[in-house]
């Protein structure tokens, strides 16, 4: 849009040409007045997507076995030699705190995990009700089974 221009969803522009329009933003957690509290931990679906140089099949699936050990909450990993996606449920207040445990999940486990030095290039987060509706609707990620760690 070129400077000065308005724009507005199926209406006319409600500003002045060249009149600036204030922004704000919303902190994390911030609510909006007459929303309930949102400070009950819900279940989100997390799929971390995570790829890099080529490392042994072997390793990779050994490494991505120990995550799960370690951690149980991973429902299924799926891996190749230079790429892997991880699916589990994580419980946190809001799609914020899901997705800050999910983006540090690879990084801290790395050595501990014997994880391959990839890099996080997809996460996806989503409450519960979206999951089931897009599985009800035939065009989500099908249901994680079998559970645990297999190649694409």
């Amino acid at each position: 849009m070129r400077p000065g221009a308005t724009a507005s969803r199926g209406g006319a522009g409600s500003r002045a040409a060249g009149e600036e329009r204030a922004l704000t933003s919303v902190a994390a957690g911030d609510r909006f007045e007459g929303e309930e509290p949102t400070d009950t931990p819900r279940l989100w679906h997390v799929t971390l997507s995570v790829s890099g140089k080529e490392a042994p099949l072997p390793e990779v699936r050994r490494a991505l076995e120990q995550l799960a050990h370690d951690h149980p909450f991973l429902l299924t990993s799926r891996y190749a030699v230079d790429h892997a996606e991880i699916r589990y449920w994580e419980e946190a207040r809001d799609l914020h705190d899901a997705a800050a445990v999910a983006l540090r999940l690879w990084g801290e486990h790395r050595q501990t995990a014997g994880l391959p030095p990839w890099e996080i290039v997809g996460l996806e987060v989503i409450d519960r009700a979206t999951y089931h509706q897009r599985i009800a609707e035939g065009y989500g990620p099908p249901p994680a089974s079998p559970v645990g760690v297999h190649p694409f």
